[in-house]
């Protein structure tokens, strides 16, 4: 029977016993360990919450587990926002990491009931988009210069609807105004889907809306697309031209992300951005997003951050020159 270094046992031991924390840490905690509910921000039916569907979808069947929405609409994003930020931080509750609340409220109100830079854990992006100018059938312009001086002929006659103050879709309007030179009076509703239901039936005239609804109620006839937001055509589309064609320096892209509340454990948060950066690469996502005019946009946690706060320095002096304020 061969010797044993006893040494060389406790050694071993040792080794094995200073090593077993550090494996532990290295194994991100076993997540999700059930339902799971993800906290929308705007009504069902809307662009954001058909995306946040497809991606939460997606979840489900990557991980066996229920990830369920919960539309917790109004204020632009503020009240589901600041469910978010209330919720407890065990990976049982996240949501939709919005431009809304999350770049542009800082500075459009005067107060929040939630830190953007303190209240969350941000995960990874999900999606960015251009927003889609739509009129309805009634409105007879049928190019954005045609618009623009059916607009200057008729200063204040014609309103534009948003998904809420503080939108990318309310700033979209504001802009048009600024640059365009016209007078348009902003009408706010608690996200697009019920904006649409006005628009069609002529209560109020255009909305610079995010691209998937837009985009499919004018492939059906039902609204007549003008230009998108971005720099740039849109892949999605390329026949319908970018505003920026006709008034350089237009750009708005909006965007969405995945977050939930500050002090979440930093294994959960590593294994959600993982299972999200594979669920972004899936092709049957990816398809899907872009049949709804979005890009996919996997981040990390820290580049996610990093971007939020540029972002909110980017919109700053566009909200202060447009004079776009809620107090």
């Amino acid at each position: 029977m061969k010797n044993v270094n006893a040494a060389g046992v406790s050694r071993r031991a040792a080794l094995g016993l200073l090593a077993a924390p550090a494996l532990a840490q290295a194994q991100p905690q076993a997540w999700p360990t059930g339902s799971i509910r993800f906290i929308g921000l705007f009504p069902p039916g809307g662009g954001t919450d058909i995306l946040s569907r497809i991606w939460c979808l997606k979840m489900s069947e990557m991980t066996g587990h229920q990830f369920v929405v919960e539309n917790r609409s109004g204020s632009g994003g503020n009240v589901g926002t600041e469910a978010i930020a209330r919720a407890a931080p065990d990976g049982m509750t996240i949501g939709l990491a919005s431009v809304a609340p999350l770049s542009i409220g800082p500075t459009l109100y005067g107060r929040l009931p939630f830190n953007p830079a303190q209240d969350f854990s941000l995960v990874s992006g999900l999606w960015q988009l251009p927003n889609l100018l739509v009129v309805n059938n009634d409105v007879p312009a049928r190019s954005v210069p045609e618009l623009i001086a059916l607009l200057k002929a008729n200063p204040g006659r014609y309103a534009y609807a948003s998904s809420g103050s503080g939108t990318t879709v309310h700033l979209s309007g504001e802009m048009f105004k600024s640059i365009a030179g016209v007078d348009m009076l902003h009408v706010p509703y608690r996200g697009a889907a019920p904006a649409h239901v006005d628009l069609q039936a002529g209560r109020v005239h255009m909305i610079f809306d995010n691209i998937p609804q837009g985009l499919a109620l004018a492939r059906e006839g039902r609204l007549r697309a003008l230009a998108v937001t971005g720099a740039t055509r849109s892949p999605q589309a390329p026949e319908i031209p970018a505003m920026a064609e006709f008034l350089p320096g237009f750009e708005i892209t909006s965007w969405g992300g995945v977050m939930g509340p500050a002090g979440m454990p930093p294994a959960i948060i590593h294994r959600l951005n993982q299972l999200t950066k594979e669920s972004l690469e899936s092709a049957d996502l990816k398809r899907r997003f872009e049949e709804n005019g979005a890009s996919t946009w996997y981040t990390t946690p820290e580049d996610f951050a990093t971007f939020r706060a540029m972002n909110e320095a980017a919109f700053a002096p566009l909200i202060r020159a447009s004079g776009a304020r809620v107090d």
